[in-house]
């Protein structure tokens, strides 16, 4: 949280929804970096793993963009990407699947995997 002139400005991490096939070619076309989260509305885990996920990725990886699937609206996307659970987050760099979590995802962790790759494409 940043404070300037005494008010307080929380700042949030852009989020792209996708809802269908051509939503997703275009998101992956148009970023070079990207994170693509998969998940329902009625998911507990996925309530509370998205706004750290996407605090963790605008503190550390600015340049990743952030698009949202909801797989009871986007079923054939999910289906598609072989999303057998929720939440699952693929990781993208240049379209390209670099890697994906899925489930129990330990956010430390995933700041390490995803440090390198970050840092050969953008710097």
């Amino acid at each position: 949280m940043e404070a300037l002139s005494g008010i307080a400005f929380i700042l949030i991490m852009e989020q792209i929804n996708i809802n269908s096939t051509g939503d997703y070619k275009n998101f992956l076309n148009e970023n070079s970096g990207a994170v693509v989260y998969f998940s329902t509305h009625e998911c507990n885990v996925c309530k509370v793993l998205k706004p750290k996920l996407k605090e963790m990725l605008r503190q550390d990886f600015p340049e990743m963009k952030f698009g949202y699937v909801d797989c009871n609206i986007a079923k054939e996307l999910a289906a598609q990407n072989q999303i057998f659970a929720v939440p699952t987050i693929l990781f993208f760099f240049d379209s390209k699947e670099l890697f994906r979590k899925s489930r129990n995802i330990n956010l430390t962790i995933l700041k390490e995997e995803l440090r390198r790759p970050y840092s050969l494409f953008f710097n």
